[in-house]
């Protein structure tokens, strides 16, 4: 998988909550069609690997935190940008989300938490901020972001 392939994966993902409110019911949908044990959550998570192993994917690393946009917002993926990161037992720089975030868990350690929640997907509401954590192992934490909006912070 190359970053044009993945640019298409994510398409097809973003084309089915394109114009949907960032809440819980959400995360409900993405994780009921799109969750842990499904073909698609194994699909990004396999492109996540291969991307790594490729060095175009998590190509920067920043105190322990390998990570990097790999999709810019565009018409393809209906103006949601991605940043992958590898994080293991770790809290990430604190932001805040001016348009909201949808965030895929993809647990490599069996049992890897982020921000409390197993491997899976959550919506972090627009305003909200948080230093996104990993425990009990490592994740590969995919974000999108609509508009790419990501406001770095310090944390309160």
């Amino acid at each position: 998988m190359d970053a044009t392939e993945f640019r298409g994966l994510i398409g097809r993902l973003t084309s089915e909550i394109a114009g949907h409110p960032l809440n819980a019911e959400l995360a409900a949908l993405l994780n009921e069609r799109h969750g842990p044990g499904s073909p698609s959550y194994s699909e990004l998570l396999a492109a996540c690997r291969a991307g790594i192993a490729d060095g175009w994917m998590c190509s920067r690393e920043n105190a322990g935190i390998r990570y990097g946009r790999v999709v810019k917002p565009s018409d393809e993926t209906h103006g949601f940008s991605v940043d992958v990161v590898d994080m293991d037992n770790i809290a990430g720089a604190h932001h805040h989300h001016p348009n909201g975030e949808i965030v895929l868990n993809l647990a490599l350690t069996p049992g890897a938490l982020l921000d409390g929640r197993s491997a899976g997907w959550g919506v972090n509401a627009p305003g909200t901020a948080h230093s996104p954590t990993v425990t009990q192992g490592r994740a590969l934490v995919l974000y999108l972001l609509p508009q790419g909006a990501i406001e770095f912070t310090k944390a309160p």
